[in-house]
């Protein structure tokens, strides 16, 4: 047996790479990066070393941000960012942290990725850097809270309804409505700022009313086959997904039709066959904007291009520039610019775990209420719409995933 673990090791080694090798070689991949995909920014961090002269730096972390995912991500228009973590795999313990946004399409784009130390904090972090920025909470994660303060599972339509209304009287309605139902957890949801998870305290921004963290989730699902090889593996394996994501997306294009992305063309048919019941009285006030325009074009005189109305987030236009830029190959470590840096790179300290390493994430609670669930009615769950889509449905109502990370929005 000794000898059977010996020769897969070494068989592994040669299919993904060895371990502490790769950290020494991280260096070359950062400049061959650089070099194949311009205005590409990578960070590497080592630990603090007290002996200037020693000829080895301790790895502690990596960042990389693709120059055409920076180009990309511009193109989108939405300044909307979704930050998450996942465990590393491999025998060096670590997380796999990912920074996503939105699409035109409401699918993910992904922005940067880094590979950090387990005790990185994300949202001390964030709040250190971007003191101004809009922060928002996940609400399947609040609720989660809320259940394990309570241990019941009641509350999430209640929570969903007071996030999902549009205006301020709505909105406390529904709360004042959610206080009748169980005040001790009504005052507990009060305690968080509404602007943080309520849709009609968002600023508009983002160009977007998401109150899950789905988009992160999508992301790290198909990321996750890398996260138990080697370094510049598991960097690879995400650099290559977002290669192949890309001619995906652009396949999904070339089958689009009309000045919409295919989503955003569901939601407005959705909205344009609801207000076709209005009739439109101007009290002085805001008005529906659809049956204003339905009502408008009774008049012959006006020219009216509904699409004209929809914000440039949502054109085709705009979706097919945002994936015009190409994420490109490397060439191989044979032809990667040499470092000029004097020391070596070594890997973090390994400290192995007792017991055989876990494959699988552990799962919530809620997760495993819901596969109960599914196995006696059947699974309810919505399937996504197209590749790695993150939007509403339809009739813009968005539905809640299935899986469960730790977020910050």
């Amino acid at each position: 047996m000794d000898k059977v673990f010996r020769a897969k090791d070494m068989t592994r080694k040669h299919v993904t790479g060895d371990y502490t090798k790769q950290f020494e070689l991280l260096r070359e991949y950062a400049l061959e990066l650089q070099a194949t995909n311009p205005d590409t920014t990578v960070k590497i961090d080592v630990c603090p070393n007290g002996n200037p002269a020693s000829p080895t730096r301790r790895f502690r972390r990596i960042y990389v941000c693709l120059g055409p995912l920076k180009k990309g991500f511009k193109a989108c228009l939405r300044d909307l960012v979704g930050l998450d973590g996942a465990f590393m795999k491999g025998p060096f313990p670590g997380q796999v942290l990912t920074a996503v946004g939105l699409d035109s399409n409401n699918g993910i784009y992904p922005l940067a990725y880094a590979i950090v130390e387990l005790k990185t904090q994300l949202v001390g972090s964030v709040d250190q850097l971007f003191p101004n920025a809009e922060h928002r909470y996940c609400i399947r994660h609040i609720h989660d809270n809320m259940r394990k303060k309570w241990g019941q599972t009641k509350y999430m339509d209640h929570l969903w309804r007071c996030a999902s209304a549009t205006t301020i009287p709505e909105f406390e309605y529904l709360m004042k409505e959610f206080s009748e139902y169980d005040k001790e957890a009504c005052q507990w949801l009060k305690q968080i700022p509404p602007v943080h998870w309520a849709r009609n305290h968002f600023s508009g921004r983002a160009v977007s009313d998401v109150l899950i963290s789905n988009i992160c989730e999508v992301f790290n699902g198909r990321i996750e086959k890398g996260r138990d090889k080697p370094v510049i593996s598991c960097l690879e394996f995400v650099r290559e997904y977002l290669t192949k994501r890309i001619c995906n997306v652009m396949k999904a294009m070339k089958k689009a039709k009309g000045p919409l992305t295919p989503t955003a063309t569901d939601i407005l048919d959705a909205r344009k066959k609801g207000a076709s019941q209005y009739i439109v009285r101007w009290n002085g006030a805001n008005k529906h904007a659809i049956a204003t325009l339905n009502e408008m074009r009774k008049d012959p005189e006006a020219e009216l291009d509904i699409y004209k109305w929809v914000h440039k987030v949502y054109w085709l236009e705009t979706w097919q520039k945002a994936y015009s830029f190409k994420v490109e190959p490397i060439k191989g470590r044979p032809m990667c610019p040499k470092s000029n840096f004097p020391t070596k790179l070594i890997p973090p300290p390994h400290h192995t775990q007792v017991g055989r390493p876990k494959k699988k994430r552990r799962q919530s609670e809620g997760e495993r209420l819901r596969k109960r669930q599914k196995a006696s009615q059947g699974d309810g769950v919505n399937e996504m719409q197209g590749e790695d889509s993150q939007g509403p449905t339809n009739d813009g109502v968005q539905k809640l995933s299935r899986n469960t990370y730790q977020c910050y929005l």
